[in-house]
């Protein structure tokens, strides 16, 4: 048996992000500066994954509100962009490695959720191909540098879920969400507008495209902060937006809806919204990003 730690590569540094450390960390305290911390304490936020020249600015909106001084630990539930998985998976690595610093992942809590029988295990391949949960590390390691020493992350590779599966999940994680000390990022990026991505829904009475897409993001992200997993639900079966992060999404609101059962009071409130460009005409394609932030009162 070998001893070595498992590590995974910032595979996609030097291509979605900077590869040098004291570039990204200038980049990144860049945009923080930029951005107020209005509803701090988060106990989770929404932010986008795309290559950081693209939403770097959008997802600090989000990563200003997390409080160093309380997290200790950092959930990161992305989607799975290349491998089909109909459930959750967890990271066969100990540690995350980020141009800023390696972070290290919570062993203790993986062993709990490995023992629920509910989680795969990826591969090491699977989860350096995958981008969804690495681009939330910088801005991680950025948020917490106060405390790097005191936290550790708990990645969740979250698959094409049913309904159903949603509500488990969020069920089993709404304990982890009712603690204080931790954190949840859900990975989550908006529509995918285009004929590249076989989306091409528009709404003429909203004028330009582009604003039609904003109105459509937006009707989601309002639903969304209501905290209504089936509003959501029906939402998407409506208008098929291509929100990649929408089982993450539900998986959270599952959870929130778990624990509104027992009392607790909490707002979502989105902070920022931006497209990768203004799409005018049928050639043209964009991303959207959203970031925002849930409070525990």
């Amino acid at each position: 048996m070998s001893n070595r730690v498992v590590c995974r590569e910032a595979s996609h540094a030097g291509s979605w992000y900077t590869a040098s450390g004291s570039q990204l960390n200038a980049q990144l305290e860049g945009w923080m500066s930029q951005v107020q911390s209005t509803i701090k304490p988060a106990r989770a936020i929404i932010a986008p994954h795309a290559g950081y020249t693209y939403c770097g600015s959008c997802a600090a909106y989000a990563y200003k509100q997390v409080d160093p001084t309380v997290t200790r630990r950092v959930f990161i539930l992305g989607p799975s962009h290349h491998v089909p998985l109909s459930r959750c998976a967890l990271s066969p690595a100990e540690i995350y490695r980020t141009p800023l610093y390696d972070l290290k992942i919570d062993q203790k809590v993986y062993a709990d959720l490995w023992k629920t029988g509910m989680f795969e295990r990826m591969s090491l391949q699977t989860d350096e191909d995958e981008h969804s949960i690495e681009m939330h590390l910088p801005y991680t390691a950025k948020a917490m540098e106060s405390h790097k020493d005191d936290f550790a992350i708990v990645p969740v590779l979250v698959g094409a879920l049913s309904e159903s599966k949603e509500q488990e999940y969020g069920k089993l994680l709404s304990k982890y969400l009712a603690d204080p000390s931790n954190l949840f990022v859900i990975s989550s990026d908006f529509c995918h507008w285009g004929q590249r991505f076989r989306y091409t829904y528009y709404d003429e009475s909203q004028g330009e495209i582009y604003r039609s897409i904003e109105h459509l993001d937006k009707m989601g992200m309002g639903i969304i902060e209501q905290l209504d997993p089936i509003s959501f639900s029906n939402y998407l079966k409506k208008y098929h937006n291509t929100i990649c992060g929408r089982h993450p999404i539900g998986v959270l609101l599952n959870a929130v809806t778990e624990l509104k059962k027992l009392g607790m009071d909490m707002n979502f409130s989105f902070l920022n919204y931006a497209q990768s460009s203004q799409c005018r005409n049928w050639q043209d394609s964009s991303v959207s990003y959203a970031a925002g932030a849930l409070v525990v009162h």
